[in-house]
């Protein structure tokens, strides 16, 4: 780029600049003395014109791409997540060629200080061209002469740009902004946020997200300094803003304000200061008072947590029972324990009770737990507890129930009745032998009548054996029987997480049944052990197109293999799978109420969420786990003898099943789709042989 072409460029930014600044001339957008402030710099900016332009003419590098570029590539082309936005060059011409650059220079960096642009030069015969590159400044990278109004449009013009979602854009610029903060804005980081958040209204839909992005980023900027505001200058500004949006001269969202007050540390007595110096006219007289309306009119519109963070920030103290059982009823939770908690514990009591009084237990436990308040509460705590234990039974997190008691032999006796009411004999058993509890009768059985009671066991599907598979020879073993068989049966198992936000654990077993036996592989310790002896093992299987493969939602399980073990090829590719579910649709009741329709008993689902981790695993999580995908032949077995089953629903007379078996499947995170046409009828003969 030539230094008119940088020149012309800036002068037509400048003209655009000139209209906003006409526009805050006649007070309708800012404050007449923001308006004097930013006109001064500007004039200031003007004069040091010429110079500037000079400086950025002066420090574009004319480099040959086979010379230094390399050089340049890494050390001085950058561009943002957000966008590709440069000093001077924001006509669409010039954006339009971003993606180019991006190309050309390969991966991302952060800082935006420079770029690199490829410009071609003819030749007087008009047949080649030389390519020459250009390094031309930032204008984030020396924000000395840089007016918040012109940060601020190039902050616009990176957000509108960019191609990333929101979220990853808002990061980015964040990062910008907080890394433009260090390169001399004047007067100062601080004052210069202000001046922002002044100019931020005129930007309409954009300002409350830009107001959250620079007051965020001055804060990162201030701890990493470590240092205070800029001078008293800046509290001064901050506080006149803080007038003027109480007073309604400039709009912003109450966040807005509340993150200001708390990033500036601004008082009461500045408040007042600044009252008697601007000589506010008003009957509130005092700046407490002047907050306290503030505040009063948040509470009118029902932003209680904003609300009562100002009465943090400014210690504020209000009459407190009435107002925290507003915030109960209007479920404002949040707000009334911050409130709470800023009040003392008399307050938090009086919170915990109103919780306990609304049966909301959960609210009240962790209230008692944060403040350490067990001993005036300990009967509200202890069915707290035991309320916890019981979500954690219903869902069959039985193990996960027994950790959460921590051995208290008051929640144990309550978790064997629950097992009890469960008829989860086998828990009650295990938990009355490892903690030597006495006096617990045994679950009554269900009568044989009441067939929507009974479960499914092995021994009526009769299989022979169950094969634990953990080291070569078994797995080798295990393989060549499975390559003899027609048809398996597939499934797995992992330890449930309850930590929000953590990774879910790896596929501990996988389950793979014949007609008369089942082999349950330690995944875990095969793939620590001998990882390439299991990835041929598992290809032989899962990719052999003679072994129709059973399964039941089994694309949650491949996907949670994929995850677990992406290094192996075997959970990449997979030929001849059938999903049960896709061939039923059931809606309710997953593969135990499929079992409980076709062959009429349903599976116990207690032990689903035990620690599939743990060695050994017990002798009802193995049966749990054989029964899984034992089940699954026969229900097969019953849909390819019958043209409907029993208790199915009408309109089912002919279940085409061999219509939603999977042949390829490349990707596991892509939803798979059922065959159709010609692939049909290429395996239709192979199909008949199951």
């Amino acid at each position: 780029m030539t230094a008119s072409n940088l020149i012309s460029t800036k002068k037509e930014l400048e003209s655009t600049y000139r209209i906003t600044y006409m526009s805050l001339l006649a007070g309708k957008l800012c404050p007449q003395y923001v308006v004097k402030e930013i006109r001064a710099r500007e004039q200031m900016h003007l004069q040091k014109q010429k110079i500037l332009d000079s400086e950025l003419v002066t420090s574009a590098l004319m480099l040959k791409p086979d010379s230094q570029v390399s050089r340049f590539r890494s050390s001085y082309r950058e561009k943002t997540d957000s966008g590709t936005i440069f000093a001077l060059i924001t006509r669409r011409r010039y954006l339009n060629r971003a993606k180019e650059r991006e190309r050309a220079f390969g991966e991302e960096k952060e800082n935006c200080c420079f770029y690199l642009e490829k410009d071609a030069e003819l030749h007087a015969d008009g047949d080649s061209a030389d390519q020459a590159w250009t390094v031309s400044v930032h204008a984030f990278s020396d924000l000395t002469y840089t007016s918040p109004i012109v940060f601020l449009y190039l902050l616009k013009e990176c957000y509108i740009y960019g191609t990333c979602k929101a979220t990853k854009k808002f990061r980015a610029l964040q990062q910008q902004v907080h890394q433009a903060l260090c390169n001399s804005p004047q007067p100062g980081p601080a004052t210069f946020v202000v001046q922002c958040l002044y100019a931020l209204p005129i930007f309409e839909s954009y300002s409350e997200g830009f107001s959250h992005l620079i007051i965020s980023a001055l804060r990162r900027y201030l701890k990493a300094v470590n240092t205070s505001a800029d001078s008293s200058e800046e509290k001064k500004i901050t506080t006149r803003l803080f007038l003027d949006i109480v007073r309604g001269t400039v709009d912003h969202d109450e966040k807005i304000v509340v993150k200001m007050l708390e990033v500036f540390d601004i008082t009461l007595a500045d408040i007042e200061t600044s009252i008697h110096r601007l000589k506010i006219q008003s009957e509130l007289n005092t700046a407490k008072t002047f907050v306290e309306e503030y505040i009063f009119s948040l509470l009118e519109k029902q932003s209680y947590f904003s609300a009562v963070s100002l009465l943090e920030h400014f210690s504020i103290r209000q009459s407190g029972e009435s107002f925290i059982l507003q915030m109960i009823q209007n479920k404002q939770f949040k707000a009334a324990e911050k409130w709470a908690t800023f009040m003392g514990k008399s307050m938090l009591c009086l919170l915990v009770q109103a919780y306990a009084d609304r049966n909301m237990l959960k609210n009240a436990y962790e209230t008692i737990k944060q403040n350490n308040l067990q001993q005036d509460f300990p009967d509200v705590y202890q069915k707290c507890k035991e309320s916890s234990l019981k979500r954690l039974a219903e869902k069959a997190c039985w193990d996960v129930a027994e950790r959460k008691t921590h051995g208290d032999k008051q929640l144990l006796e309550y978790l064997v009745y629950l097992a009890m009411e469960a008829g989860y004999s086998e828990k009650v058993d295990e938990l009355c032998d490892r903690y030597s509890l006495e006096g617990f009768l045994k679950p009554i059985e269900p009568e044989a009548g009441f067939l929507h009671n009974r479960f499914l066991h092995l021994k009526e599907l009769a299989v022979e054996d169950i094969i634990w598979v953990d080291e070569v020879d078994g797995l080798c073993n295990a393989t060549c029987h499975i390559e003899g068989c027609k048809v398996v049966g597939l499934d797995c198992e992992w330890k449930p997480n309850y930590e929000k936000g953590s990774k879910p654990n790896k596929v501990s077993i996988m389950q793979i049944a014949s007609d008369k036996k089942a082999f349950v592989l330690d995944l875990i310790k095969l793939f620590k052990d001998v990882p390439d002896v299991l990835d041929n093992c598992l290809t032989r299987i899962l990719q052999s197109p003679r072994i129709l493969k059973l399964g039941y939602n089994f694309q949650c399980d491949i996907k949670q293999l994929a995850h677990s073990y992406g290094e192996l090829e075997c959970f990449k590719h997979y030929e001849m799978l059938l999903d049960i579910q896709n061939v039923f649709r059931e809606p309710r009741g997953g593969l135990s109420g499929l079992a409980q329709k076709i062959l009429g008993a349903g599976l116990n689902k207690t032990r689903r969420n035990s620690n599939w981790e743990q060695r050994p695993l017990t002798p009802n999580q193995l049966e749990y786990a054989a029964l899984d995908a034992v089940v699954l032949i026969h229900i097969f077995h019953h849909i390819g003898n019958h043209s409907q089953p029993t208790n199915l629903p009408e309109g089912n007379d002919k279940i085409e099943w061999k219509s939603y078996i999977v042949s390829h499947m490349g990707n596991p995170k892509k939803k798979y789709k059922k065959r159709t046409g010609f692939q049909k009828k290429a395996k239709q003969s192979e199909l008949d042989n199951h």
